[in-house]
């Protein structure tokens, strides 16, 4: 009998879409989640109702050894995704963050490494770990930051660019992430490290710290204000949740090729947007303009990183599929049938 998938912070956004995909194949899959974050618990009842008994739910935190130790043993992948998310958070609780971001790791890597046949194991890091990036000269173009540098223009940010962990959460995904790649160094465990920008797609509740395109619309939606850190031209590659479980699944497919490495995942420099830029899409998207609030520069925002995704690309033959307008507008009618701005009235803002 085939062994199940663990997917760790299995009822997150990422997850769902992952989750969804493997259980839509065949695959039985195993959800760790402490259900913590808002709107996992509705993921995990769209799961299981489309799934029923190829879900297996276990309700438990990755600061759990003796939990990630039993359900570890059992299965064939790993999809790490379990973590704590924003640089907010880790700026007011740093050990919280380190808890579950590194020693989380940490206990999830002891327990594979315990196993007779260890599975594999895929994890999620952040761009965060390069840094801030200020050393990159950058020019304003209208609506958009952009790299002076001509190859950082056209092919982003590869993983050649020195580390520079930026905030309390750079810091724990910095350090979760090179666990990550020595344990395949030293253990022979095999593991793989995707550094990702901003992924958006249907089952994302997007708040002020955390998934900012899906926080744009449902403020739009909803008719409630957002929050402009600095001036909105910061730039990020977005990538649409589909493209990115295309690319963690050929990950796996290709486990013993791309064990020990890292790799950094988003749309890319065809798939990019600035803050300003996106709520101009969102207003024709929606017929609803949001009403935009002005703050200082916040701790750690980056004004532009885009992913050099072609190391993994000539590995895998993968490349995103979904533009941008197009993935808005399919994340704004998720939105919608699913009533998520009914649902979350109250005022909030965005990085």
């Amino acid at each position: 009998m085939t062994k199940p998938i663990l997917i760790t912070g299995g009822a997150g956004f990422i997850a769902t879409n992952v989750a969804d995909r493997l259980l839509s194949n065949g695959r039985r899959v195993i959800v760790f989640d402490n259900l913590s974050r808002s709107g996992v618990e509705q993921n995990l009842a769209w799961l299981r109702s489309r799934h029923h008994q190829r879900v297996d739910v276990e309700v438990a935190d990755v600061r759990d050894a003796a939990a990630l130790a039993r359900v570890a043993r059992h299965v064939s992948h790993v999809f790490h995704f379990a973590a704590q998310v924003a640089v907010t958070t880790s700026l007011t609780d740093p050990f919280l963050d380190f808890e579950v971001n590194a020693r989380g790791t940490l206990n999830l890597l002891e327990a594979l490494r315990a196993c007779s046949s260890p599975p594999s194991v895929l994890f999620t890091s952040t761009n965060k770990v390069y840094g801030h990036l200020d050393d990159v000269p950058l020019r304003v173009a209208e609506t958009r930051y952009e790299p002076e540098d001509i190859g950082l223009r056209v092919n982003g940010v590869d993983e050649g660019r020195p580390l520079e962990f930026h905030s309390p959460y750079g810091c724990s995904k910095g350090v979760a992430e090179q666990y990550m790649l020595d344990y395949a160094r030293t253990f022979g465990l095999r593991s793989v490290v995707f550094r990702m920008s901003c992924i958006y797609g249907p089952h994302q509740f997007g708040t002020e710290d955390q998934g900012w395109i899906a926080h744009f619309l449902i403020a739009a939606l909803a008719r409630r204000p957002v929050t402009l850190y600095g001036d909105g031209f910061q730039v990020r590659d977005v990538l649409f949740v589909d493209d990115l479980v295309e690319a963690m699944l050929l990950a796996h497919e290709h486990i013993d090729e791309l064990r020990g490495r890292v790799f950094n995942i988003g749309g890319g420099p065809e798939q990019t947007t600035s803050l300003v830029e996106l709520l101009d899409m969102i207003t024709e998207i929606t017929g609803e303009a949001p009403v935009v609030l002005r703050d200082e520069w916040r701790t750690a925002d980056q004004r532009y990183y885009v992913s050099d995704t072609r190391a993994f690309q000539r590995r895998t033959g993968w490349a995103p599929r979904v533009d941008v307008r197009t993935g808005v507008s399919r994340l704004a009618s998720w939105l919608v049938a699913n009533r998520v701005p009914e649902r979350q009235l109250a005022p909030q803002v965005v990085s």
